[in-house]
């Protein structure tokens, strides 16, 4: 029995190594709804999995933290930021939401407001911001989805320096039937591979950069 304390010490060491140096990886926190949560795909076909594997084989230390809920509004990811920014310490937050408002015809004021609210939050606590912009189907009318897509570009460009935007996450994707799922709204295993392109050809250069 004694002889294995020393092997029991080393692991427990490792362990609590392991536990530091993950716990130390610069974090990208994702607030998305099911565009990024997964509807309908498998874990390793995901675009937010193939996103950690990029980063890792680009040599980047940085830590995917996934806290996508599908159906999620505006409001309901602003509600749950504080608390992912207090446990998780962000280096970046990645904000993909708005969708659901949309389609939901919810008040654009409104969802304007909230991810105001979640970029300045995530800022006052010294996270980057990147936003991922979204477009809808023009069922509620050519005007509101014009001004609902102009929500993004407008914050993007207001406020103390530019907010890094992704023009539209399912750029290249929405509306091809060959990469959609048979719901029309989320992309397929071909589609991710797509969205993934169109975030990390936005966020490469600011990790990059150093922008952090």
């Amino acid at each position: 029995m004694f002889r294995l304390l020393p092997s029991l010490l080393l692991c427990s060491l490792l362990l609590h190594l392991t536990a530091l140096f993950a716990n130390d990886r610069p974090v990208i926190l994702l607030l998305g709804d099911s565009l990024s949560s997964g509807y309908g795909i498998a874990l390793s076909e995901r675009w937010t999995t193939a996103l950690q594997d990029r980063l890792t084989n680009q040599g980047f230390a940085h830590r995917l933290v996934n806290a996508s809920v599908t159906g999620e509004t505006s409001r309901g990811g602003l509600s749950r930021l504080p608390e992912l920014l207090q446990r998780h310490r962000p280096r970046w937050v990645v904000i993909e939401l708005g969708g659901n408002d949309g389609l939901r015809g919810l008040g654009l004021a409104q969802t304007r407001q909230h991810l105001q609210q979640m970029v300045h939050l995530s800022r006052t606590k010294g996270s980057n911001v990147l936003l991922i912009g979204m477009k809808i189907p023009p069922n509620l009318g050519p005007v509101y989805s014009r001004r609902f897509e102009a929500i993004y570009t407008g914050i993007a460009r207001q406020g103390q320096g530019q907010v890094p935007l992704v023009p539209f996450l399912l750029e290249g994707v929405a509306g091809d039937s060959a990469l959609m799922q048979t719901d029309g709204l989320h992309a397929n295993a071909q589609g991710q591979a797509i969205i993934l392109e169109n975030v990390w050809t936005v966020l490469e250069p600011l990790l990059e950069l150093g922008t952090e």
